[in-house]
């Protein structure tokens, strides 16, 4: 169920894999999505198993490739519309789905969160916005969790869109496999945390290269893993 994962501080994080799931076709092993065409029946069961090995409710969110941030103090009856949800509550634990997108987990002095970044949102700013909404509520020093999602050399993009992403983030411009115009999202990820004064781990792997993560970016139709964090975990 999960590719990597740690407790520290009574703070759990981990990424899940495809495997102990129920899924299957394109969408084969822990897909998570209920957005991507799988049967619903198999994802409900999939989510099951995840709060199940968590041990509370996990909130997803509605995510919007943007910068809202939305800030939880227990299981909301929706999934908020954002791309980043943060809580100093012990009772729910917080997931972001990506399949190449980066996922985040954050800890801080009672406070996590969890920040789904793909290119808009790394552009939007997304990364500082959390931080400054983590501040607010009194996050202090903060540790970040970098998931794995697609490397720089696997996505290449149009050379107008990797310009505007190095104008917010110049370490993002890269080359891929043959020599094209590639954006690291990553890259630019780690960047704004540690800017904002974060420190940083990233965990290893591209989704398009490990067979065992969701990647849209290499099979198009698939399934979502997730980035999970949750306080009070012993």
């Amino acid at each position: 169920m999960f590719a990597w994962q740690e407790t520290e501080s009574g703070v759990l994080r981990a990424v899940t894999d495809r495997s102990e799931g129920v899924s299957t076709g394109r969408w084969s092993g822990l897909n998570l999505g209920l957005h991507v065409d799988d049967d619903e029946a198999a994802v409900r069961e999939n989510r099951r198993r995840l709060q199940e090995r968590v041990g509370r409710p996990v909130v997803y969110m509605d995510q919007c490739h943007g910068a809202e941030v939305a800030v939880i103090d227990g299981e909301p009856a929706t999934a908020p519309s954002c791309d980043a949800v943060v809580t100093t509550s012990e009772d729910v634990a917080l997931a972001v789905l990506v399949a190449d997108c980066v996922p985040i987990l954050l800890r801080g002095n009672g406070v996590v969160a969890a920040v789904h970044a793909g290119r808009p949102g790394m552009v939007a700013g997304v990364v500082p916005r959390t931080l400054e909404v983590m501040a607010g509520l009194g996050a202090g020093d903060v540790d970040a969790v970098v998931g794995p999602s697609v490397c720089g050399r696997c996505y290449e993009v149009p050379a107008a869109m990797r310009d505007d992403a190095a104008a917010v983030q110049p370490v993002s411009a890269t080359v891929s496999w043959t020599g094209t115009p590639a954006i690291d999202v990553a890259a630019g990820v780690v960047a704004q945390l540690r800017d904002g004064g974060a420190s940083v781990r990233w965990v290893p792997g591209c989704s398009r290269e490990r067979d065992d993560l969701y990647s849209y970016r290499r099979d198009g139709t698939t399934g979502r893993f997730a980035g999970v964090v949750a306080r009070g975990v012993r």
